[in-house]
């Protein structure tokens, strides 16, 4: 059985505007993924982050009660932090997308790793944490007719929400890192 054969040819000097493009070009170029940052799929998750943790935080907070259990602050706070982090790289994707370039800066990809993965693994640790009190109340206390159950099931559900958002963005963030 034949099959093809390559046979290499020589190519032709390069001109001096073609050695200068290629001088100017970048070595290598990684394709973006969606979902990167500075990429519009990473704005989408951006805002989906934010606005999960932003409406956990205003349920959680228009509890009267919510001060009084440890895992409730916590959640709070976790998602504060969630809601500051999210908005800021929204606006710096909005940036990147505007001007139309990526982030290749390993000091800003693992910048951008890190703070996704601390507050990733805090919202999801609170989270639980407020599923765990939620459980207690409702199902072992039965005791949501003195307590605001349904919103700190909502508050909670949103903070997995916010997590599950966050999620893509660390493994994206912290595949780009690796890849350099």
């Amino acid at each position: 059985m034949a099959g093809p054969s390559v046979h290499p040819i020589e190519a032709p000097p390069m001109t001096a505007t073609e050695n200068a493009n290629a001088n100017a070009m970048p070595r290598h170029s990684l394709k973006d993924t969606q979902g990167m940052p500075g990429t519009l799929g990473g704005f989408i998750l951006r805002s989906l982050q934010f606005a999960f943790a932003l409406i956990s935080l205003s349920v959680m907070a228009s509890t009267s009660d919510f001060p009084t259990v440890t895992a409730f602050r916590y959640l709070v706070a976790a998602v504060s932090l969630q809601c500051l982090w999210s908005l800021s790289l929204a606006i710096a994707d909005v940036y990147a997308i505007l001007i139309k370039r990526g982030f290749r800066n390993s000091r800003v990809s693992s910048l951008f790793s890190i703070g996704d993965g601390i507050t990733s693994t805090l919202t999801f640790s609170a989270a639980c944490a407020s599923a765990g009190i939620t459980v207690l109340i409702g199902n072992d206390l039965n005791d949501c007719s003195q307590n605001h159950c349904s919103r700190f099931e909502t508050a909670t559900a949103m903070a997995f929400m916010s997590w599950f958002a966050a999620s893509p963005s660390f493994i994206l963030n912290f595949w780009t890192l690796a890849s350099k």
